[in-house]
């Protein structure tokens, strides 16, 4: 039964930690990354559709984004919505691609994005400890059903700490990582 908790516990924070990086995707470091554009949507035949899912977006330098739609009748409305993102730069329309021009980052914009990717990591430190706070109640559970112990119920709730605090850990290394990859020029 707690080991059960303690791989349900484990198997949560994890995604905890991937919910993370996959957050840290939507950051701009020095060089521009395609990701900044996901969760743009446009209206594709009344439909709101990634855009990635109507052209290709790739990234041939550190800072250039090019968008190149399946369907050429499409770039004004990417352009539209790029425009509504409100990304920080506005789209280049050439008629046959879009392309989007990033200026270096300033030093101030880079301790912008670092503050981002921390509050990022505090969202993501909460959700472990309720997550440490669920398991921890499951525990008290089975002691108050009388399935386990007082000795089994606070070596469950170390055991709980132990694995809760390796993943604080896990995501403050994934911060310092990010926060290097983010002032790295």
């Amino acid at each position: 039964m707690l080991e059960e908790i303690y791989a349900q516990t484990k198997e949560h924070m994890e995604k905890s930690i991937d919910s993370l990086r996959k957050d840290y995707k939507s950051l701009r470091t020095g060089k521009v990354n395609p990701n900044i554009l996901d969760g743009i949507k446009i209206d594709y035949y009344g439909t709101p559709t990634d855009l990635s899912q109507v052209g290709s977006v790739l990234s041939p330098d550190a800072t250039t984004i090019v968008i190149n739609p399946w369907e050429k009748n499409l770039l004004g409305v990417i352009d539209k919505a790029l425009q509504a993102a409100n990304i920080g730069v506005n789209p280049n329309n050439d008629g046959v691609v879009i392309k989007l021009f990033f200026p270096p980052m300033t030093t101030d914009q880079r301790e912008n994005t670092v503050k981002q990717a921390k509050v990022m990591t505090d969202n993501a430190k909460v959700a472990i400890r309720n997550i440490r706070q669920n398991a921890n109640t499951k525990a008290k559970n089975l002691l108050k059903d009388k399935l386990i112990t007082e000795d089994e119920n606070k070596k469950a709730q170390d055991e709980i700490q132990k694995i809760t605090d390796s993943y604080v850990v896990k995501a403050d290394e994934t911060l310092k990582a990010k926060e290097k990859e983010i002032r790295t020029i």
